[in-house]
């Protein structure tokens, strides 16, 4: 299979996007962590139709004008990183949600650590949405973009409350 790349000059920052022939498998972060999303090897700087949908659905997020986002995703996790991540699709644009509250939802009510842990490594940020999850009482906790970026994301879509 092929796999390729390109980039999204975001208000944000430098955006790396990763594709493989159908599907989007990664939106990362300026200096994100290597380590944190497993990519594949053979990446080719190139241009595919999911690329350029994805970089178009972001370009109306950022305008303010795209709510949602309709994208074929490839997600690769474990079952349980899956869950979650899927649960992220759920929130609402504008809408936030506690990590306890996520775990509750899947039935595993004290399990806040590993739903942030898996939160944390959502190979797909802004459109599978982990900005939206936050600490108890509204706190801003870990992201991989940075709490900036975070706090970027949340104004964007309303959730001015927070701060």
């Amino acid at each position: 299979m092929n796999y390729y790349r390109s980039y999204y000059e975001s208000p944000i920052g430098r955006l790396p996007l990763i594709a493989g022939e159908n599907a989007l498998i990664a939106v990362l972060w300026e200096n994100d962590n290597p380590e944190r999303v497993s990519l594949p090897d053979n990446l080719r700087d190139e241009e595919n139709e999911v690329l350029v949908q994805t970089r178009k659905q972001l370009s109306e997020y950022f305008a303010g004008n795209r709510k949602v986002f309709d994208l074929p995703l490839q997600m690769n996790g474990t079952p349980f990183q899956q869950s979650i991540w899927q649960q992220l699709q759920k929130i609402p644009f504008g809408e936030t949600r506690s990590y306890g509250q996520l775990a509750k939802h899947i039935g595993q009510p004290t399990a806040s650590r590993a739903v942030g842990a898996a939160n944390g490594k959502n190979p797909i940020s802004i459109i599978v949405p982990c900005h939206r999850v936050i600490g108890t009482g509204g706190k801003l906790t870990g992201f991989a973009g940075g709490i900036e970026a975070k706090e970027f994301l949340l104004r964007l879509e309303g959730k001015l409350n927070l701060f």
